[in-house]
């Protein structure tokens, strides 16, 4: 199948990119104080409708999970290359992390009080993602929040469009098309934060986060 090729085209990318991807990134929160004020945010309302439990799907080495685990909440974190996980391990060993998919996870119906998915959407292929957006919100409680990041297409309103990514082809989105995808899934737009680029920034995209969340009266 297409997706199951380009899944593990990603993951072996990204196995033979980890290294080099954690120290690029192991601090890379440090100097962009909207997302760690959004993070902050997510926090928060995580922690408002339950117990913290947070999966942060797409988890790379690590470094966001453990910035969430610092922000109070029951933080682990689910990636498809196994030496992402390895290194995530190395560097953060109080937390979990497990090799997994994000569109076919183990987690119980209904586990979760938020779902974290920063960039780790944009490798999969557009005919694939809206399953995976229903299985975001198969793993989340009533009332419990997904925070989703992305890059944004400069086309039409409803258009995807590929670019070529550092490490594997990925996708950017139509922040439009895209709340309309996770409103069909069931997650209901909160709040947007667009982000331009900087004038040093490699690609000149604009960064996208959505926060949605799933109905409090849905079943779990």
């Amino acid at each position: 199948m297409v997706e199951h090729d380009a899944l593990r085209a990603t993951r072996e990318a990204y196995d033979a990119a980890a290294a080099t991807y954690a120290q690029l990134f192991h601090d890379s929160l440090r100097e962009r104080p909207l997302d760690r004020a959004l993070l902050s945010a997510f926090a928060e309302m995580v922690r408002a409708t339950g117990d913290g439990r947070v999966a942060d799907l797409g988890c790379g080495p690590g470094h966001v999970t453990a910035h969430l685990a610092e922000l109070g909440l029951a933080a682990f974190g689910i990636d498809a290359s196994p030496t992402m996980i390895e290194l995530a391990r190395q560097a953060h060993p109080g937390l979990r992390f497990d090799v997994g998919s994000m569109a076919a996870s183990d987690i119980p119906d209904g586990e979760l009080d938020g779902v974290l998915a920063r960039w780790s959407v944009i490798h999969t292929p557009p005919r694939e993602l809206p399953a995976v957006l229903v299985e975001f919100h198969r793993v989340l409680a009533p009332g419990g929040h997904l925070l989703i990041g992305f890059s944004a297409t400069d086309g039409p309103a409803h258009s995807t469009q590929v670019f070529d990514h550092a490490v594997a082809p990925a996708y950017r989105w139509s922040p439009d098309h895209l709340a309309a995808m996770l409103r069909e899934a069931g997650l209901a737009e909160v709040a947007r934060l667009v982000r331009e680029p900087e004038p040093t920034d490699a690609r000149q995209f604009q960064e996208v986060h959505l926060l949605a969340r799933k109905d409090s009266t849905a079943p779990a």
